[in-house]
């Protein structure tokens, strides 16, 4: 039951990710936004047009079913940053040694700067392998509605046929 849980987040996040990348690309610009994943579907953040969101969630989830699964990986995603700051963490404990604080300064510098670069690569390595899968080819988008209210989320509402994700979620509801 947990596998399932976690594998119908992981592919929520997805084409969470994938949603955001049409839409910034139909907008032509940076936009803030965010989103959150669950087992039937995400959250989205955004100061959008509803029509952009549904137009861009459908349009997400048909181009991952004719295989553009790498739009599950962003590089937007706050596991990037999860990941470089433990990198810089870890990268730094290396200093710890020296012996004043003036000469482990430029030892903190390189290490963090290296932390920050391994990052990226490193984000997008557990993106693809842990925590967002292209697996969509079951899914469907049930609903997409917005929170009333300013500040309110949109919530798009997936459901994967035939799979135990969709038992065990509705064992916990």
């Amino acid at each position: 039951m947990l596998a399932s849980l976690v594998e119908a987040v992981k592919r929520n996040h997805g084409l969470e990710h994938a949603t955001v990348s049409v839409m910034l690309g139909k907008m032509g610009g940076p936009k803030r936004m965010f989103g959150h994943a669950m087992p039937d579907g995400f959250y989205l953040y955004a100061d959008v047009p509803d029509e952009l969101v549904h137009e861009s969630a459908h349009e997400a989830l048909q181009r991952m079913k004719t295989g553009e699964g790498n739009l599950a990986v962003s590089p937007l995603c706050g596991t990037n940053i999860v990941i470089a700051g433990v990198a810089t963490a870890l990268i730094s404990l290396f200093t710890v040694n020296q012996p004043t604080r003036f000469s482990r300064f430029p030892s903190i510098v390189n290490a963090a700067t290296l932390g920050i670069i391994a990052g990226r690569p490193l984000g997008a390595w557990f993106q693809k392998h842990l925590t967002t899968s292209p697996r969509v080819e079951d899914m469907e988008i049930v609903e997409i509605k917005r929170g009333m209210g300013p500040g309110k989320p949109f919530l798009v509402r997936t459901r994967v046929n035939g799979t135990a994700a969709e038992a065990a979620y509705a064992e916990l509801t």
